[in-house]
């Protein structure tokens, strides 16, 4: 089980690069130049919504620096529009330009595309549900040891 666990590791970290390849070559594709495969996955996650930089690093678990560095790309580029709340103006909240919304119809599109390919013999819907439901579990496993050495480290300090 353990050679199979830390398996896990470098597969997740490999798959992750590799969408972020297909999100590149399909950006490539359209001649979409202004804009990179992370930033676009940020500006993906944000969509139709109006969300704080902490609440976009929490949906995507983005690193800090590296949204704010891309956030800035995004609101350069029109992609997003970016403005300080009215009751609070230490917070910064994002929301798609109707470019940034246009960019995220056609990535949904692409993402269909990539669905339908799947169902040609790559994967069923029964794997894909079993996947995430894994994925969650391990996700929860995770979580969980972060608290338990979290109350453990607590525990030792006092």
């Amino acid at each position: 089980m353990q050679s199979e666990y830390l398996q896990i590791f470098s597969m997740i970290e490999r798959l992750h690069r590799r969408f972020l390849d297909v999100v590149k070559n399909e950006l490539d594709r359209l001649g979409i130049t202004d804009i990179n495969n992370v930033q676009s996955l940020i500006l993906f996650n944000v969509a139709e919504e109006e969300l704080t930089v902490g609440e976009l690093t929490i949906r995507g678990f983005y690193l800090g620096s590296n949204v704010s560095y891309n956030l800035k790309k995004l609101v350069e580029n029109g992609y997003l529009v970016q403005e300080r709340s009215t009751h609070d103006r230490r917070s910064v909240r994002v929301r798609c330009s109707d470019k940034g919304l246009k960019l995220c119809g056609i990535l949904q599109t692409i993402f269909g595309k990539h669905v339908e390919a799947l169902g040609k013999g790559y994967l069923t819907l029964e794997d894909l549900q079993a996947t995430n439901k894994t994925l969650k579990r391990l996700e929860r496993f995770w979580t969980d040891a972060l608290r338990f050495t979290a109350d453990v480290s607590l525990d030792e300090a006092s």
